[in-house]
């Protein structure tokens, strides 16, 4: 069997681009943009992804070191970029709110204290968790919208050769063939986009997973040692 050599096949890509109406040029275009987006997200979010945990393994190290949690020094809190610092700050300082108001009204319940400090916790596990799934709906948007953009682009280029042949006494395969790899061209823009997109976006929503029970975790445990450092 012939294979046809890279620089060809390049060139016949060439060609049939040429030879593709406004439609599916404009299509195949819009659609190589988004590949180039759709990758850089990929590796940004997954860059990202993975700072986090070791930034989160590295502070979940530094509290266990600690014998108390409740007078860490400000620089503890401060750390908000840190998604387990940012629970951490939640809750003290929910819970020393809290304990200021009961305070004032003469009330020094424990129990009421916790609560403030768990409801800091679900907070900031809902903000972080919105955080890690930033950029996912985009990926989804183009996991499902990009084949449907390339057989649009096809169905049109069809329906315009079927149109252009039937202004012709005769119709071939030679008059038919141009046209419809044209069409076909869209389709495999759109595949090339999603393809990989749709790879990509279950290798993050995976890693997203398991930093939220992770992170979930975290929480349970850092709830534990409020709760036996505050009796």
């Amino acid at each position: 069997m012939l294979s046809v050599p890279p620089v060809l096949a390049a060139i016949n890509l060439i060609q049939v681009f040429n030879t593709t109406d406004l439609v599916g040029q404009v299509l195949t275009v819009g659609l190589m943009l988004f590949s180039i987006v759709a990758w850089t997200v990929m590796f940004g979010k997954f860059s990202d992804l993975k700072r986090l945990r070791e930034l989160n393994l590295a502070f979940e190290q530094r509290l266990r070191d600690e014998r108390t949690l409740l007078d860490l020094p400000e620089s503890f809190r401060a750390r908000r970029s840190i998604p387990y610092a940012d629970v951490y700050a939640d809750a003290v300082e929910a819970y020393w709110r809290a304990a200021s108001i009961l305070k004032e009204k003469g009330i020094d319940s424990g129990r009421a204290r916790l609560e403030h400090a768990e409801n800091g916790i679900q907070r900031a596990i809902a903000r972080q968790t919105l955080r890690y799934e930033s950029s996912m709906i985009f990926l989804a948007s183009i996991v499902s919208g990009a084949p449907f953009l390339g057989l649009f682009g096809t169905v049109w280029g069809v329906m315009e050769v079927f149109s252009a042949v039937s202004m012709q006494a005769s119709a071939n395969l030679q008059t038919l063939a141009p046209g419809v790899s044209a069409a076909l061209m869209t389709t495999i823009a759109g595949l090339v986009v999603a393809i990989p997109a749709v790879f990509g976006y279950n290798v993050l929503l995976t890693k997203t997973r398991q930093l939220t029970t992770e992170l979930e975790n975290y929480s349970s445990a850092l709830a534990d040692r409020l709760e036996l450092e505050s009796k």
